[in-house]
């Protein structure tokens, strides 16, 4: 009796455990539902195409919670105009938000800066089942969802590489400029925008994710380092001359007079507010007028001008004698 009483308590102390055990398997970690809507979602609204550069995958499944439901292997954005170095395991929505930076600011950055299009991106990792910043322990990274890329660099189509490493902080001012430009531009799209100087992980590449922050009044939540500082302008391509200032046109129909100004519109336009001058009343001819006109003035003809007997004034020939003159018969 006392070894079954001594043997007791172990007993139903090792029972207990087997039960605590055998519930720890229904209290596993599961992966969170909005990640399988987001992507079902994405396919139902049709925003990534079936392609040669974008092929659905099996679905991936652990380890832990780790994984995608219909992940896709892409190997281009663009419709195979700009390819990854290697091909990367990503989900519906990465794919639809990476495409759309690339045609929307990528792209155009790279005109205007380099006057050529990006043909190639280099990618460093995509889907990866690890913790934030390959740190053990940590709590699960993006890139564990296939939510997540790292972009290490570019190549332009003459091909010049553009590497985020030595470019971002020693490149010329133009590509400094372009990197700074494409990580603005993923700031839009991006819920997760981690660049060069944001902290010691990221100092060789751009980190681009969609996780959820929550929200705010403005909505989604985003998370940009470093901040953007202000960009040198794109070099001018065309060589053409800067447009002179132009003083912005008046109508002067609607301009109003003041008394004593003597500036007329040739059209009055409506609404002016100045009243209408009355008509002028001609003057009946007077040839004793022209005689006193010509008298006054410093510049008359030469004599002996006259005015004839039908009314016209004549001013002489060049030996001073009058043409056409009535002469005394």
């Amino acid at each position: 009796m006392r070894m079954a009483r001594r043997v007791l308590p172990y007993i139903a102390l090792g029972v207990l455990l087997s039960l605590l055990s055998a519930c720890s398997v229904y209290d596993r970690p599961k992966r969170p539902a909005w990640r399988t809507a987001a992507e079902n979602a994405c396919f139902a609204e049709k925003r990534v195409q079936v392609s040669a550069y974008v092929q659905p995958a099996a679905e991936i499944s652990g380890p832990g919670i780790c994984g995608l439901t219909r992940p896709l292997h892409v190997t281009a954005l663009q419709g195979g105009t700009v390819k990854l170095n290697s091909r990367m395991t990503l989900d519906c929505s990465m794919v639809a938000e990476l495409d759309e930076w690339v045609g929307s600011t990528l792209q155009p950055a790279a005109q205007a800066r380099f006057g050529q299009p990006v043909v190639q991106i280099n990618t460093i990792g995509a889907y990866s089942c690890r913790g934030m910043n390959n740190q053990i322990g940590a709590r699960l990274s993006e890139h564990a969802f296939g939510n997540a890329m790292d972009i290490g660099g570019f190549v332009l189509a003459d091909g010049r590489s553009i590497i985020i490493r030595r470019d971002w902080t020693r490149g010329d001012e133009q590509t400094r400029a372009f990197l700074r430009e494409a990580q603005g531009g993923a700031c839009e799209r991006f819920t997760t925008v981690l660049a060069p100087g944001s902290n010691a992980f990221h100092y060789d590449h751009i980190h681009v994710d969609l996780a959820m922050h929550g929200s705010s009044r403005k909505g989604l939540r985003r998370i940009c380092k470093p901040a953007i500082p202000s960009l040198a302008p794109a070099p001018d391509r065309d060589n053409l001359p800067e447009a002179p200032d132009v003083e912005e046109e008046t109508d002067i129909a609607q301009v109003k007079r003041l008394p004593g100004d003597n500036t007329y519109a040739m059209h009055s336009g409506p609404g002016v507010g100045v009243p209408p001058e009355p008509p002028r009343r001609e003057k009946a001819f007077d040839p004793a007028n022209v005689q006193r006109a010509l008298a006054l003035s410093p510049r008359a003809p030469r004599p002996p001008a006259t005015i004839r007997e039908d009314g016209a004034f004549d001013p002489g020939d060049d030996d001073g004698e009058p043409t056409g003159a009535i002469r005394p018969r």
